[in-house]
């Protein structure tokens, strides 16, 4: 038996990246350099900040702002958080844009190298379980400041719903029953949740009902970015269902912002 088969990684691609190729795998230990402020450098790390999800009637909607922030420099101000990871599920992630990105990235790879493999797709529980091992990989990086929070959501085919599911660093996997907010903005944007949010909201309430948490978030924290009218920059809104992951286009977007701020005007 060869050392590769006896080192078999499966169908996984992260661990194949992990015991073959170890010096390019997301969650290896880095130090920093000697001498530095790490308080320093973590500062001029971009962050991306506030993500969302809620249910709705037909499934589940990913929401996340454009902003990522230097400590108190805005770095970007188009920066996409909310990822499509297969055909009923998507990703949106906060903390250290660079690892949040290139984790989005892989478990994209992961879940498409999975299904060739094994012919399946993974149910959504395996999906979850999956992304909680690389949350989990990235620990000795967290630990440095470099933090991955990501939400991931999707449709599960086989109950017929869908599905919330939150992480912390060290990769706990948790189920959210109907909507979830995190990132610098999360508490505030939370609240909202809790305050609009009903069951069985119709695609088109549960943009605004995301879209106005969004929207309170920037109000009170200046890490989160809301709607950009100059510029024509608009939070990401993703909608899941059985009929897999639609984008609400920008232009939608804007309608619900200009009506939604129409309102608050005439109060």
């Amino acid at each position: 038996m060869s050392p590769f088969q006896l080192n078999d990684p499966g169908s996984s691609f992260h661990d194949l990246l992990q015991s073959q190729y170890p010096q390019l795998f997301l969650g290896r230990s880095e130090t920093l350099p000697a001498g530095s402020d790490p308080q320093k450098l973590l500062q001029s790390v971009p962050h991306g900040t506030t993500i969302l999800s809620l249910r709705y009637r037909d499934g589940v909607l990913i929401c996340g702002d454009r902003r990522a922030t230097e400590g108190y420099t805005i770095s970007e101000r188009r920066i996409e958080k909310v990822f499509k990871t297969d055909k009923t599920s998507a990703m949106a992630i906060s903390g250290a844009a660079g690892p949040c990105i290139d984790m989005a990235r892989l478990f994209q790879v992961e879940l498409e190298h999975y299904e060739k493999l094994e012919g399946t797709l993974l149910s959504m529980e395996g999906k979850a379980n999956k992304l909680a091992q690389m949350i989990k990989a990235n620990l000795p990086m967290a630990m440095q400041g470099l933090v991955v929070v990501p939400i991931y959501a999707g449709y599960d085919l086989k109950r017929k719903m869908g599905r919330i599911f939150k992480f912390d660093i060290a990769g706990g996997r948790y189920e959210e029953r109907d909507y979830y907010s995190t990132g610098s903005g999360g508490r505030d944007a939370k609240a909202t949740l809790k305050r609009l949010y009903r069951s069985n909201l119709s695609p088109e309430d549960a943009t605004r009902v995301a879209l106005e948490a969004i929207y309170d978030a920037a109000e009170a924290d200046v890490a989160t970015g809301g709607p950009d009218m100059l510029r024509n920059i608009f939070p990401n809104v993703k909608l899941i269902s059985k009929n897999g992951v639609e984008d609400v286009s920008d232009e939608t977007v804007k309608t619900i912002y200009e009506t939604m701020m129409s309102e608050l005007g005439g109060r």
